[in-house]
């Protein structure tokens, strides 16, 4: 058994070697744990150059990883002599397969043409998230066989572009190179976006995460923890409470989103004073500054309209929130979350520390927007100025 074991990875390495390999799939597993159904190998192209991904599939979820060229075959080896009963290698000009019993074992192989494989970076676009991971079914977004409804399917897109948008401020961020990270949700409803977080953090990428959703209502507290619960994902927790109120501690990647008016600013600032590397906030409603508008000169023709009020408040009080986090080295981008048609308050502010993106010309356009438009006041200015503030009183004080 263990020859036929050795011949198939000789196969396998002589493939990659010739750069001939397009994909091993190893399945009928027989091991532990028995959630494991098989294990789907591939080439791909990464930062660090060519590696093999193994994908492990489980009956709720995927799990991804990539392994150096000059590890993959003891890895394969290691897989098929602990469990897994078959094995498919497909490469450029032919098919082996390798089937192993209790006492015996059997290697096929015939002639088949297929073609070169696409690597990582010019592979089309997929999903971040499994359509078989538990809480989808949880939470009705999916059937028990992992067929996203048909009513979900937005929302299904949705989760996904959320995840890809972390994903991407993530690997620009410091924190790539942390092994541990604590995110915390202000306003995590239903919990649809901090399941999807947390499994792709620390399912899809391997790291230690400790999550907490924040949410006013005990109802939804009770089915996310429920579920979370349920399905092991021990690091998640849900916690009934307001945003203002809540202590988030030290915190790497804070997530707001559709929190009313000036609650996004008491979110923004809670991850600014946290030291938060990453925040992701989907603001809702404006009415702070809408309030205090006035339509002077030459914008009264144009702000007579409350539709273009409405507008204007929007686009103002956001990148007022852009230029502040600008003001203490953020770097920053505005842009649409999901088509208007499925909601109008579909703008999204994200934002990564970079002290080495210090606006030092922030302070003053955000006075002259001010200015121009009667603003007198705004929520997230006002908390960050007294903290910064408060911070000089103290560095002055040891002094």
């Amino acid at each position: 058994m263990n020859e036929n074991i050795d011949k198939f990875i000789k196969e396998f390495e002589a493939s990659l070697a010739g750069n001939s390999f397009v994909k091993l799939t190893l399945g009928n597993y027989k091991g532990s744990p028995p959630e494991l159904q098989k294990i789907l190998i591939r080439p791909i192209e990464t930062q660090a150059g060519p590696k093999v991904s193994f994908v492990y599939r489980y009956k709720t979820r995927d799990v991804a990883k990539s392994v150096a060229l000059a590890e993959a075959g003891r890895e394969i080896h290691q897989h098929l002599s602990s469990g897994f009963r078959t094995g498919h290698l497909v490469t450029l000009s032919e098919e082996i397969r390798i089937t192993l019993g209790k006492r015996s074992s059997r290697i096929f192989k015939n002639a088949a043409v297929h073609e070169k494989p696409l690597l990582a970076h010019n592979r089309p676009k997929t999903a971040h998230i499994s359509e078989n991971a538990p809480y989808l079914r949880s939470l009705g977004i999916t059937s028990g066989e992992g067929r996203v409804y048909a009513p979900q399917q937005n929302k299904w897109r949705q989760i996904n572009k959320f995840v890809e948008i972390l994903n991407g401020l993530w690997e620009r961020s410091s924190l790539r190179d942390e092994r541990s990270i604590s995110i915390v949700d202000m306003g995590s409803g239903k919990g649809y976006l901090t399941f999807a977080a947390y499994d792709h953090f620390a399912n899809n990428l391997g790291l230690d995460v400790e999550m907490r959703g924040i949410d006013t209502r005990a109802d939804m507290v009770d089915l996310c923890n429920s579920t979370a619960h349920a399905i092991g994902y021990s690091g998640l927790k849900f916690i009934q409470g307001e945003i203002g109120d809540f202590d988030t501690g030290p915190v790497d990647i804070l997530i707001a989103l559709h929190a009313c008016d000036t609650a996004t600013d008491d979110a923004i600032f809670k991850a600014v004073s946290s030291k938060a590397v990453i925040v992701v906030a989907a603001p809702c409603c404006h009415r702070e500054v809408r309030r205090q508008m006035s339509t002077r000169e030459p914008f009264s023709g144009i702000l007579k309209h409350p539709v273009m009020i409405e507008r204007t408040a929007e686009t103002i009080t956001d990148g007022i929130r852009s230029l502040l986090l600008e003001r203490i080295g953020y770097s920053t981008k505005l842009f649409e979350f999901v088509p208007t048609e499925h909601t109008p308050k579909n703008n999204m502010l994200v934002a990564v520390k970079n002290s080495s993106s210090v606006d030092k010309r922030a302070a003053g356009q955000i006075a002259d927007i001010m200015t121009i438009f009667g603003i007198r006041h705004h929520r997230l200015k006002t908390l960050l100025d007294q903290w910064e503030s408060d911070a000089l009183s103290g560095s002055q004080s040891k002094t």
